[in-house]
């Protein structure tokens, strides 16, 4: 359905009204999906984590402002899952207190990542600053195959 009503009655049909685009067939707006995301899990859902690879290692970068290093974990599962996970508790209420917005989230938040067979799960390191985190997973060194010249004779 258009967003912008007729004065005249009716839907738009106009082509050239660009926001007649908007009335769009949903095969699913009938069904009803339950919702995974409660509220304990808002905080697992909005923790961020970049992944890039560099010459020399991948590098996890994940926002998760207001906690200390102590509130969070980073551990290798089975040989090559890096897990990150954490818990950031609920502010303690004063019964005076008269809240007007509550938008940050608390809970456990907890991210696995698969990493691939060139990663030194045993030389990880993480650090902390600024509320994000870093890992660096270093990757072994491709081995380059020995390539020998051969003197052509004739």
């Amino acid at each position: 359905m258009s967003l912008i009503p007729s004065f005249f009655g009716g839907r738009r049909s106009n082509i050239f009204d660009p926001f007649s685009s908007l009335d769009v067939w949903d095969p699913f707006k009938d069904f009803s999906f339950p919702s995974s995301v409660s509220a304990e899990n808002a905080a697992f859902v909005n923790t961020r984590v970049d992944w890039k690879e560099t010459p020399e290692a991948h590098v996890f970068k994940a926002d998760i402002p207001g906690l200390k290093k102590e509130h969070v974990k980073v551990e290798i599962e089975d040989g090559n899952i890096l897990q990150i996970s954490g818990e950031r508790n609920v502010e303690i209420e004063d019964k005076n207190d008269k809240w007007h917005r509550v938008e940050r989230s608390s809970g456990k938040f907890f991210r696995k990542f698969r990493l691939p067979e060139n990663a030194k799960v045993d030389q990880v390191k993480a650090s902390m600053e600024n509320g994000v985190l870093t890992v660096t997973v270093p990757k072994q060194e491709i081995k380059q195959p020995d390539v020998k010249a051969i003197q052509i004779s004739g």
